[in-house]
């Protein structure tokens, strides 16, 4: 849960790689100072800012920007800092605002590298000050904390440093405001004019559900009308005055990733939107540049999406209320005035949905074109099951951050759609669901929609053994009837499970009791900080238990047993993917309810079930299933089972 801080207030940080977002709503300039444990700052090399963006541990933007983002590893910087500080300022002498009270109250959340929000704070209460120390990241005992600070300058950036022990403060201020005067053609233009209500502009890379920042369960609420976000066409490349290129694709996502930079596109030309590039957006490594770039695609189609769709309400609104007006007035309900009246609402009407149409498909454009050059670009784990990567698939060495469970689109595009990446190890189980649903075709035949559905969970779990190193990833199944033999007949054939699929009550009962005694004794072995004293018998790869058909040959204590390790198993790395449909266990009642709650529902055929974490927005689901004809998913498990038999060569 996201710790709301006041001036002031303190919270543990989780990790030490974070990211720093800043948002104000006009171009300010952001920077980093480096204190001892006196709180002084020793010298100029220990402030990075525009003229020197970078320092072991962190980089900062190049240019003044309404929304920032500050990339930091605190287990990166010098042993001798106790705090990093964290400096807004306004620009000297561009002719903008000259103190922050003129402004929004400026936003600043820290957050992981997975855009999940840690702590956030909203300046309050600033005045004249044009300089300001926004937050400060101090080592407590052996581990970091962030402090809420909201400390104002009304002298500006040299007061701010002179104040941190700076002795070349005045020196250092003039520089940067130097190097943020002449970098100003780079500089990102201010986003649409917020209220104060929208003074806090959140952005992410997985959610909630799937990971961090993704879709979660079940949802079909209407969205609600949300303030125009960022749009992705209103940011081009340019040259800065050093005569390097600079793109800015999207004005909410950085480009500039430490320690190597992404690749940057060729400046576009006036008036033409950047080129864009794969790997634009922020992190330590390509897999994770991309990961934060696919979810960055993510929210700027939910946010752009939601700005057109607010704005036609808007539009709908508006013209109900003035045909209301005509039809109020008895003297212009009929006759040439009425007319007129309301053939101009309607042209309003139609004029504001055509502006609001242009501005989506401006943008929609630019995150086709990003897709077309991201989708090739996509890592195995990342990719479809149609892309080269896998004809020349062999075996990872390490397991990747996320995995591709699928694809997402909204109406407006159907044809535009994002991959669905959720972070590894899986933090929740999975449900195919293979019941009838939104996107079920009525005269669709129920064992057809449970052939599907095996189908899909035979698509994920061979996609989950492909992308783990051998012998990492062990899948176990029940099929208590022995209805999905023929589905099964892949995993079975390659000889990628340890053991057959069981069958009958005793089968399950095995099973499940094998998995919950695992649960049992990794738990135990982890309170007791005693993880060398597990059976040597015992398999640590990660565990997938695919149920089909349930609650077919469960019985009470089956039913127990399997709602604890859907609960408690994935913290211990044992995960559950459950093939049914609800409708089959309704005589338990409300009892099974906590365990539908706990999996990630998806299905077999689009649907729209899926809702983002930022408007709402009912997201239509499509299952990653192999082309029809493909032998690729056969062929991969057939590497997969070599891998294992020969040790990973």
């Amino acid at each position: 849960m996201t710790a709301e801080l006041v001036r002031g207030q303190n919270h543990p940080l989780p990790e030490t790689r974070l990211e720093i977002r800043v948002s104000v709503g006009k171009p300010i300039v952001a920077g980093v100072t480096l204190s001892d444990d006196q709180g002084k700052v020793r010298g100029t090399d220990w402030v990075a800012h525009p003229g020197s963006p970078t320092l072991p541990g962190l980089e900062v933007p190049r240019q003044a920007a309404a929304d920032h983002r500050l990339a930091v590893d605190l287990g990166a910087v010098p042993d001798a800092v106790h705090r990093v500080n964290v400096l807004l300022a306004l620009p000297v002498g561009v002719g903008g605002p000259v103190s922050f009270g003129s402004l929004a109250a400026p936003f600043v959340a820290v957050t992981g590298l997975d855009g999940s929000e840690v702590a956030s704070y909203t300046i309050t209460d600033l005045d004249a000050e044009s300089a300001v120390v926004a937050l400060e990241l101090y080592r407590r005992q052996d581990a970091w904390k962030v402090r809420a600070v909201g400390q104002g300058y009304a002298g500006g950036l040299a007061d701010m440093l002179t104040d941190q022990g700076l002795p070349q403060a005045r020196e250092l201020a003039g520089s940067i405001n130097e190097a943020v005067a002449q970098g100003l053609a780079r500089s990102v233009a201010a986003p649409p004019p917020r209220s104060s209500d929208d003074a806090r502009v959140r952005t992410t890379g997985q959610t909630a559900a799937p990971g961090p920042g993704a879709p979660g369960p079940d949802s079909t609420a209407a969205p609600q009308p949300v303030p125009a976000p960022h749009q992705p066409g209103d940011a081009s490349a340019t040259t800065g005055a050093t005569g390097g290129p600079v793109n800015y694709t999207h004005p909410s996502r950085q480009t500039s990733a430490p320690p190597t930079p992404p690749p940057v596109a060729a400046p576009a030309e006036p008036g033409k939107p950047a080129q864009p590039v794969a790997g634009d957006a922020t992190g330590w490594s390509m897999e994770e540049r991309l990961y934060n770039q696919v979810w960055g695609m993510f929210e700027d189609l939910a946010r752009t999406t939601a700005a057109y769709r607010s704005a036609v309400d808007f539009a709908e609104s508006r013209m109900d209320q003035e045909l209301d007006k005509v039809l109020s007035d008895p003297r212009s309900r009929i006759g040439n005035t009425g007319d007129l009246a309301r053939e101009a609402a309607r042209a309003k009407h139609g004029l504001l949905v055509d502006r609001a149409r242009a501005a989506l498909d401006r943008d929609l454009g630019q995150l086709a074109a990003e897709s077309e050059v991201v989708e090739p670009a996509l890592p195995m784990a990342y990719a479809g099951w149609d892309s080269p990567v896998w004809h020349a698939y062999r075996t990872p060495m390490e397991i990747p951050m996320a995995v591709r469970l699928g694809d997402l689109h909204l109406p407006e595009r159907p044809d535009l759609h994002i991959p669905m990446l959720v972070r590894l190890p899986l933090e929740r189980g999975l449900w195919i669901d293979s019941g009838r649903s939104s996107g079920t075709d009525s005269l669709a035949d129920t064992d057809e929609l449970r052939r599907l559905a095996m189908d899909s969970a035979v698509a994920h779990a061979a996609r989950l053994l492909a992308v783990y190193p051998a012998g990492e990833f062990t899948v176990h199944v029940i099929d208590a009837a022995g209805s999905a033999a023929g589905a099964l007949s892949p995993l079975v054939t390659a000889g990628v499970l340890n053991e057959a699929p069981a069958a009958g009550a005793a089968g399950v009962s095995a099973v499940l009791a094998k998995l919950t005694q695992r649960v049992d004794l990794v738990q135990m072995a982890i309170r007791a900080g005693a993880a060398d004293a597990l059976p040597p018998d015992l398999d640590t790869a990660e565990q997938l238990l695919i149920v089909n058909d349930f609650p077919h040959g469960f019985d009470d204590r089956a039913v127990t047993q399997l709602r604890y390790l859907a609960d408690e198993g994935p913290a211990v790395g044992v995960h559950l993917m459950m093939v049914a449909d609800r409708e089959d266990a309704a005589e338990y009642g409300p009892l099974l309810d906590p365990l539908w709650r706990a999996l990630l529902r998806l299905t077999p055929v689009a649907d729209d079930h899926l809702a983002d974490p930022w408007v709402g927005h009912a997201w239509t689901y499509e299952p990653p299933m192999a082309p029809p004809g493909s032998r690729v998913l056969q062929q991969v498990l057939d590497q997969v089972a070599r891998a294992r038999r020969t040790g990973g060569r």
